[in-house]
């Protein structure tokens, strides 16, 4: 056997390194814009890509006022949005949520999506519905990580406002939480994860963070198979990009933005979404609610948070009904 140099060794260790790295990279899915005409199926939306979403209709009950888009959070799916969709319905709303890449019956499910195949998903739908209900003014709703794609998709190229009526943004519990906005050590931590052991899962149980003080919903969510509850780290480190991207992008937002978030969150820190609002528009709106948890949609005091969104939708001028909005 011939005995390498020093340096050699040092060197061919180094490829190594890489090479290793290289075949543990995360894993994203692949994505193909242009490749055909999106379109809204009864029960799915078929991207641009061809991959067929799961998609969900609440349709409004008597003359349709206002048409919703919800894009769900963090291993979520459309039915997250059943109970307060059926109650905007009751106020003339039709929302639309469709099971985002990766995410509940979607191909591919517990894969990271990719943030511009998210983002452009929302904006090849919210175009499909400029078209499928003309002169009606459409609101795009995101929820936690929803959030984060609908900023992507409302200041990322190309724009909306050409194509189709976007009335205003509603970000709730927003995961505007990434990037520049996160510990160094953090973001470190989930890079040599997620390009080491990408393939490993984590519950998120071992922090001890609560998500809603609605328990018997939060058991629910336990029971429903598509709910992801065992999370590939490299899906934990997309939707940080993904977050920080969005953080980055905020002062782009032109649209009339609604923030909501709940003073007992312990998914996403109130600092970060305190920075956030500082990057967004002047002329947002935002609401603290005292008794409001991350899942601001399903906690016990929901309904709270839906009038105010109803309310927003129908006058965006007048004071929430909630008395929850804080001068920025």
């Amino acid at each position: 056997m011939i005995a390498l140099p020093a340096q050699h060794r040092t060197f061919a260790a180094f490829v190594c390194c890489l090479v290793l790295l290289g075949a543990c990279a995360p894993r994203v899915q692949e994505f193909q814009p242009g490749l055909m005409a999106a379109e809204i199926k009864a029960d799915s939306f078929v991207t641009e890509d061809g991959k067929p979403l799961p998609l969900k209709i609440w349709p409004a009950k008597g003359d349709t006022k206002a048409v919703l888009v919800a894009l769900h959070g963090f291993n979520m799916y459309s039915r997250y949005f059943d109970d307060p969709a059926a109650w905007w319905a009751s106020r003339g709303i039709v929302t639309y949520a469709y099971d985002q890449r990766g995410f509940g019956a979607a191909p591919e499910a517990r894969i990271w999506g990719g943030a511009d195949a998210m983002a452009s998903d929302a904006q090849s739908f919210l175009s499909l519905l400029g078209a499928r209900h003309p002169g009606l003014p459409i609101y795009l709703l995101g929820d936690s990580m929803g959030a984060a794609v609908a900023v992507l998709a409302m200041t990322g190229e190309p724009t909306l406002e050409s194509t189709v009526n976007v009335a205003g943004v509603i970000l709730v519990a927003p995961g505007l939480w990434g990037g520049a906005s996160m510990h160094p050590i953090l973001r470190f931590g989930l890079w040599l994860s997620a390009h080491t052991v990408p393939w490993n899962t984590a519950t998120g149980q071992g922090l001890k963070r609560q998500a809603s003080d609605n328990i018997p919903m939060l058991r629910a969510l336990g029971r429903d198979p598509l709910v992801i509850r065992h999370t590939r780290i490299d899906a934990v480190y997309g939707v940080t990009q993904l977050m920080g991207r969005a953080y980055d992008a905020a002062p782009s937002l032109r649209q009339r933005t609604l923030v909501l978030y709940g003073e007992r969150d312990e998914i996403v820190p109130a600092a970060p979404v305190r920075q956030a609002l500082t990057r967004l528009p002047k002329a947002a709106k935002f609401a603290l609610y005292p008794d409001g948890w991350h899942m601001l949609l399903r906690d016990l005091q929901a309904r709270v948070v839906w009038a105010d969104i109803a309310t927003w939708i129908k006058d965006p001028v007048i004071k929430l009904p909630s008395g929850a909005q804080q001068s920025r």
